[in-house]
């Protein structure tokens, strides 16, 4: 065993008395015993040999079932996509807003003065 593994069985040790310690205890300590007696075992599960090994693929992954992936049996889409509208618009062809703008000082001005003249014909005394 290398000194890494060393480490990490003693620290699941050390889960495993506080464990035992904590169920002796009672009240809400005890609720804690089982989280941390499944500490123990997971953390034992961490030794740097034991991934090395799994990630070689000597040593069996626990708790994991082997699938293999599958192509979908059907369309994955609920309905097909629709199409999108046509643009009655070419993009480009809006006028300038300068020109807008123009137009419509323009307009107002028109209007305003129209007003004014129409004000000076029936004048109040």
């Amino acid at each position: 065993m290398s000194k890494a593994d060393l480490l990490v069985e003693r620290g699941a040790n050390r889960l495993e008395v506080l464990a035992r310690k904590a169920a002796a205890k009672g009240g809400f300590t005890a609720k804690l015993a089982d989280e941390l007696a499944e500490d123990a075992a997971f953390l034992r599960k961490l030794k740097p040999s034991l991934i090395k090994a799994r990630a070689k693929g000597r040593a069996p992954i626990a708790n994991v079932p082997h699938r293999e992936p599958q192509a979908p049996s059907a369309p994955q889409m609920a309905s097909p996509r629709p199409k999108p509208k046509p643009k009655t618009r070419k993009r480009g062809r809006e006028p300038n807003p300068f020109l807008v703008a123009g137009v419509a000082l323009a307009a107002g001005i028109a209007i305003a003065k129209v007003i004014d003249w129409r004000g000076h014909a029936h004048p109040r005394d």
